[in-house]
């Protein structure tokens, strides 16, 4: 008998606070962005120049990102059944290639100019602009990757960690700038733009990695161990086992169709009570909105040795044993077996 329960989709309010989150990251983008071109003209430095370069970077990323952001809001439709919440992980694609592109740009500079170096000036004054474009970065990317978790948006944490190593730039610059401004070796500039630029590069590959995992609908082991661990802690007699489960997020929430096992003695309003508090119990614990497709079997015979069903009127033998629910057991399409434990 399969029950089907339905959630809404993403609240307003939550949806609203990362627009507002995204707005906020992409004009502080765009004054950032203007702020470092004026350090490359103050001191001609091809490092700052990749810095300046990298933030258009940030602020074609930030504005797709808004744009994901409005399309995750939009009610589910005939096309869309699940919601528009996968654009999530396109959107950190994108970001991590863009990321991953401004890197290798970075590396490609960095070699040419350690055989044709230029000459550079007004360095220290270049790199009190390019600190503070970096502490402005900083406190920004930490609050929206803090802001993602708690919201599960990969979006936002996804533009948190663009700034976050925006931040590592702004910090190689600034000490590369002093080094070359108190030694006068110019090569430095460049040498240490190779090292940013390979942990950019890096960086770059880690979101690309995640994204596409997400669009292959790869399992999040984070969360349906969280999941599972709630059930087996909170798990009723009634509930006899749980099957079959397999999950899929589409931005920040996540679906969950899976196989109960009740009692076969119980009548229609009965299963769907049972039913309703699965439900019920993983949306409030969890901490992420889930959608439940719940396919109930009747219990069987040889389920008698591990069902806690206490006073049941057709049990064939007494319990024998506890089986445990974990990642294997929930997720083989089979009802638990002795040798589960």
């Amino acid at each position: 008998m399969p029950v089907l329960f339905l959630n809404l989709g993403p609240s307003a309010a939550i949806l609203n606070n990362k627009k507002n989150i995204i707005l906020v990251a992409l004009i502080v983008s765009v004054l950032l962005m203007g702020a470092k071109f004026v350090a490359y003209l103050i001191t001609a430095s091809n490092f700052v120049l990749t810095d300046a370069a990298e933030s258009i970077v940030n602020v074609v990323a930030s504005a797709f990102a808004f744009y994901s952001i409005y399309l995750t809001s939009l009610p589910r439709d005939s096309n869309h059944p699940y919601g528009h919440g996968k654009v999530e992980f396109f959107s950190a694609f994108i970001e991590g290639a863009l990321i991953s592109v401004a890197g290798i740009g970075i590396l490609i500079k960095s070699t040419y100019s350690i055989f044709y170096p230029n000459a550079i000036h007004e360095l220290l004054t270049g790199a009190i602009i390019i600190g503070i474009t970096g502490v402005v970065n900083g406190g920004l990317g930490y609050f929206m990757i803090s802001k993602g978790k708690e919201l599960r948006s990969l979006t936002l944490e996804a533009d948190g960690k663009h700034l976050i190593t925006d931040m590592v730039t702004s910090v190689g610059l600034v000490i590369g700038l002093t080094l070359i401004h108190f030694t006068g070796l110019l090569w430095l500039d460049s040498a240490l733009s190779i090292g940013v630029g390979m942990y950019i590069v890096f960086n770059g590959y880690q979101l690309i990695r995640r994204s596409v995992g997400g669009l292959m609908d790869e399992a999040d082991f984070e969360v349906v161990n969280n999941v599972i661990e709630i059930l087996d802690k909170q798990r009723k007699p009634e509930w006899i086992d749980i099957h079959n489960l397999r999950a899929q997020k589409y931005g920040a929430e996540l679906h969950i169709d899976c196989h109960l096992t009740l009692p076969n003695y119980f009548d229609l309003i009965r299963v769907h009570d049972e039913v309703k508090q699965v439900d019920e119990l993983i949306n409030k614990e969890a901490r992420i909105k889930t959608e439940f497709f719940i396919h109930t079997d009747p219990c069987l015979p040889y389920c008698c040795h591990y069902c806690s069903m206490p006073d049941c009127p057709i049990r064939t033998e007494e319990k024998r044993i506890d089986i445990p629910w974990t990642m294997v057991n929930l997720t083989r399409n089979k009802k638990h077996f002795e040798q589960d434990v």
